[in-house]
């Protein structure tokens, strides 16, 4: 089998701020930005890589969820326990200074962790975690 990734999906609460997080901190580009019924999807991705895209999408769109559960999707986006993605970097000193200066909301400093990785953790706007690994 030849599969790869294509999209990753992390729920947004407010899209203007996801898009200035993910292009103006992370330095994503815009890959496409599409608004419906009043919601807007977001694809970002790595400037100049063709590769995977994340998504940034309104949960509240999710077909099937019930009224309860977008209650406890919301509680948990607002602690910080919904969703997570890793990326990877290979400065991750010079990146996660660059995360400060832009007062992202820092959850853990640049450490070696006992699984053999060197990476930090910041918050983007609506909670999500985003660990960023040194690349080896």
């Amino acid at each position: 089998m030849d599969i790869t990734i294509h999209h990753a999906f992390l729920p947004q609460t407010d899209p203007d701020a996801a898009l200035g997080f993910y292009r103006d901190t992370l330095g994503f580009e815009v890959r496409n930005d599409v608004g419906y019924n009043g919601m807007r999807w977001i694809t970002v991705g790595p400037a100049g890589q063709a590769g995977p895209s994340i998504v940034l999408y309104p949960p509240a769109a999710s077909p099937g969820v019930t009224d309860d559960e977008r209650r406890t999707i919301a509680e948990m986006m607002a602690k910080g326990t919904y969703a997570t993605i890793i990326l990877s970097t290979a400065d991750l000193e010079s990146t996660f200074a660059r995360l400060q200066a832009c007062d992202a909301e820092i959850v853990e400093e640049p450490t070696d962790q006992p699984y053999g990785v060197r990476d930090c953790a910041v918050r983007d706007p609506a909670g999500n975690l985003i660990r960023i690994q040194q690349r080896r």
